[in-house]
């Protein structure tokens, strides 16, 4: 795992903390603390980016380029 440790929790275990999909992991009190997330990840997506389009600040990031024969594909 690159420069990582990596450690094997059981499959029955973690179901039954409710840890089958995401969890959150911090260092509390000298101690590795693996939680159910607080939050639901990307749960303001939406609403971010229907603020961003509303303020017409959705441009692309990176500006649109295409290769020399590209007028020659057939869709």
């Amino acid at each position: 795992m690159g420069n990582s440790q990596g450690v094997l929790i059981p499959k029955p275990l973690l179901a039954q903390v409710g840890l089958e999909v995401e969890a959150e992991m911090s260092v509390e009190k000298g101690a590795i603390v693996i939680r159910k997330p607080r939050r639901v990840p990307r749960a303001d997506w939406a609403a971010a980016a229907q603020r961003i389009a509303a303020a017409k600040d959705d441009a692309l990031a990176w500006p649109e380029f295409a290769n020399d024969a590209d007028g020659d594909l057939k869709w």
